[in-house]
């Protein structure tokens, strides 16, 4: 389960199962507590759709101070819909890789605040308590339908030997299956993988469905060996809520994006 937190001006949420762990630290933020304007009030984290960049570092900088982490130490990749991994091996260099396109990232490195950025997409943020490692992964239906979800817990078994049993698994805000309608191409995209009697139901247009985003990422964890009980969803949906979350679907390419994050305090 996800509660509401504030630190600062910062609002964001928290997992409950994530907060019994005191080596790790994580938010799932909303739009709430940063200094941009119109379509991308207030915490807009990417100045990719046209937020002025100033804005945008002041509220890298507040967000910062909030969660009381050097700004240096976030770690954030350009996201293009895929199922591309970064491992970061080490967290001294681990900048220069900032500007690769993937679309999750793994790490053992304590310090390192590993982030992604949604507008709707699935946040899906992992923790092996055994061997301290932790992921954090981008899903959208793209990403949804290459299986990005079940590969993080395929890369973190190859590259660290965690095992999936002891994996904790917390899927943020996205957007819900009350809003998420969709066309014939991402239907056949998504059943191709199984479970779409499960995340599937009829729209409210001929050839069009309504998907559980959320849903199929449980299904592919779930499936790729993981506790059901170690899983878990927010349960928010971001295009229903404007007051605290910005909605590709909702208002378009003019609006922000949230930080989803998560950070190892200390080594093993």
């Amino acid at each position: 389960m996800l509660k509401l937190a504030q630190r600062g001006p910062v609002q964001y949420l928290e997992s409950e199962e994530f907060l019994t762990v005191p080596s790790i630290l994580h938010g799932f933020c909303t739009r709430i507590g940063g200094v941009s304007g119109g379509p991308y009030a207030t915490l807009n984290v990417s100045p990719r759709e046209g937020d002025p960049p100033e804005k945008v570092r002041e509220n890298w900088q507040r967000l910062a101070s909030a969660f009381a982490i050097p700004r240096e130490r976030f770690f954030v990749v350009s996201q293009v819909h895929g199922e591309e991994f970064l491992v970061i091996e080490d967290a001294v260099s681990c900048h220069s890789l900032e500007n690769r396109q993937v679309d999750a990232i793994v790490t053992d490195q304590p310090g390192v605040a590993i982030g992604i950025k949604t507008a709707d997409c699935a946040p899906v943020l992992l923790f092996d308590r055994t061997k301290h490692v932790i992921a954090a992964v981008h899903a959208g239906w793209r990403g949804t339908a290459l299986g990005i979800a079940a590969k993080a817990v395929r890369v973190m078994g190859q590259r660290y030997s965690s095992r999936p049993e002891d994996l904790s698994a917390v899927i943020g805000p996205s957007i819900g299956p009350c809003c998420y309608e969709v066309d014939g191409p991402v239907f056949k995209a998504l059943s191709e993988r199984g479970g779409s009697d499960r995340v599937f139901r009829p729209g409210g247009r001929e050839g069009r469905w309504m998907l559980d985003l959320p849903l199929a990422n449980r299904i592919q964890l779930e499936r790729a060996g993981m506790q059901p009980e170690r899983i878990f969803t927010s349960g928010f949906c971001t295009c229903c809520r404007p007051d605290l979350f910005f909605s590709h679907r909702r208002d378009g390419a003019k609006t922000g994006r949230h930080l989803n994050f998560i950070l190892l305090a200390r080594g093993k």
